[in-house]
């Protein structure tokens, strides 16, 4: 009889406030260790997960000294937290093995074998080798030896609610040059459709569903049209009520991709704006972004009925305070499009053509780690005074500065879309305002 494993799988996470913060209502949740849950055989494995941006960090003893094999994963920012967390469970128990994967490791392949057993540079399925290799072929779900499918373990992702993930494609075919899928240089793939709806079958009911695609968007329209095709058919089964996706810029240059899926369900669209600024689209290689007018963008998902959320990404060392403080302006005062969800200051991430530029321009700020990469602290040498831009920085992750505006601009924006936006559409819309 096969002795039953014991897995823990951690996604790491490293709060920008460097705070033990859990971070509950965050959207999206990480699902990467529900996605990684389903490499292992059920009856051969006992699995527990622990998801550290909504719990905060592992710290329990007992957690950290029982598992016969830990998998980390998490974003390039949580490098040094999965270092934390290797030397705690090794001080624990000597014999666990110690398996790690995602961004970081991918950008720090060779420098990564010095801390962990195991270095994934791959995608999720290449656990399967790993379980395969280290217990054995047994091991391995059957979902993944059968069909080569990971089936997400959500019964185990405690920390989603009436929302649900599932995701369609993996990858992107925009390159960006900030981006860490540009680094990477791995190929978009649109997933089989009959695996999307075995996610959904394993989700059960949710009253919205999020895409964790990259880019839900497809350059092949007609494998986006049986996409939307399936979504209609579950919604219609009352699967989901609603459903969110983000979406690189092209998918709006296309002016019939609104009206595929406005009756779909679809509650809000996430689109990495960037900047309104054309030319500092094109330094960030953004040049999907720059066919139209991005207020343009906004104002016609808004008119179809559909919540627009955005983000901004400030470059501090090409542009000036008053520059970026022009845009925000000419944003808080527009009334037609909704409010940015988060600005972020542009981050050197390893590997990214923008790593190699300001490492080439002798940009990148002394002593910097990777947990610094977090998109809040200030990275790059600034155009502008230090103290200038710290205190810039501080005001507009509060938005401080532009206080006086906001109220005004919601108001406004209410009346403007209250007969093209139903109730929770435009809870969604403004909730960027509070």
């Amino acid at each position: 009889m096969k002795i039953k494993k014991k897995i823990l799988i951690v996604n790491c996470y490293f709060d920008e406030f460097r705070l033990p913060i859990r971070r509950k209502t965050k959207v999206p949740q990480a699902m990467t260790p529900a996605y990684l849950a389903g490499a292992f055989s059920p009856e051969l494995c006992d699995i527990k997960l622990y998801n550290e941006q909504y719990s905060g960090p592992l710290e329990s003893d007992a957690l950290l000294s029982w598992p016969d094999m830990l998998v980390l994963t998490g974003l390039n920012t949580a490098f040094d937290r999965m270092l934390h967390l290797t030397a705690y469970a090794r001080t624990k128990n000597r014999h666990v093995i110690v398996v790690a994967g995602g961004p970081a490791i991918r950008a720090l392949p060779i420098y990564s074998q010095a801390f962990f057993d195991i270095c994934c540079s791959g995608d999720v399925e290449q656990l399967c080798e790993v379980i395969s290799e280290t217990f054995g072929k047994d091991y391995v779900s059957r979902d993944f030896l059968d069909k080569g499918w990971l089936i997400p373990r959500y019964d185990m992702a405690y920390w989603m609610t009436w929302i649900g993930y599932v995701e369609s494609s993996r990858n992107c075919y925009c390159n960006c040059k900030f981006c860490s899928l540009t680094a990477e240089g791995s190929k978009y793939q649109h997933y089989d459709l009959e695996y999307l709806r075995m996610q959904f079958k394993a989700l059960g009911k949710r009253r919205v569903v999020i895409f964790l695609d990259n880019n839900f968007n497809c350059p092949n329209q007609q494998l986006f049209e049986q996409k939307i095709e399936l979504i209609k058919e579950l919604r219609s089964k009352k699967q989901f009520d609603h459903w969110c996706a983000l979406v690189s810029g092209d998918f709006f240059n296309n002016g019939e991709s609104i009206n595929k899926i406005k009756n779909t369900g679809c509650l809000s669209l996430f689109s990495g704006v960037e900047t309104f600024d054309k030319q500092a689209l094109i330094n960030f290689n953004k040049f999907q972004n720059a066919i139209q007018p991005q207020n343009n963008v906004i104002r016609n998902c808004l008119n179809a009925g559909i919540a627009f959320y955005y983000g901004l990404v400030f470059d501090v060392a090409s542009r000036s305070i008053s520059d970026l403080k022009d845009e925000l302006d000419i944003i808080v005062n527009d009334p037609e499009i909704t409010l940015p969800s988060y600005i972020s200051l542009s981050v050197p991430i390893l590997k990214t053509p923008f790593f190699y530029e300001c490492l080439e321009n002798n940009l990148i700020l002394p002593h910097i780690r990777i947990r610094d990469l977090n998109s809040s602290t200030i990275t790059l040498q600034p155009l502008d005074s230090m103290p200038d831009v710290v205190q810039f920085v501080k005001d507009i992750q509060t938005m401080s500065i532009f206080r006086k505006n906001i109220i005004p601009h919601s108001f406004q924006f209410y009346r403007r879309y209250r007969k093209k936006l139903a109730a929770f559409h435009m809870g969604l819309a403004l909730y960027n305002a509070l």
